[in-house]
């Protein structure tokens, strides 16, 4: 007798495949790395206080 095999199962498995694929490819796209994140994040807190540095009172 043969094995019963489940098709869901590798429907599903293609599915994630897919979607881990999909992912990487905008995660190449569209990702930043760390220090890019960093650097942003640093130049973003020095225009702040530049900006409150020129408030009047």
């Amino acid at each position: 007798m043969s094995k019963v095999t489940n098709l869901n199962r590798f429907r599903k498995q293609k599915a994630r495949a897919d979607k881990a694929r999909k992912g990487d490819e905008n995660a190449v796209k569209f990702g930043r790395s760390k220090a890019q994140k960093e650097l942003e994040r640093a130049r973003a807190e020095k225009a702040r206080r530049d900006h409150e540095g020129h408030e009047t009172e």
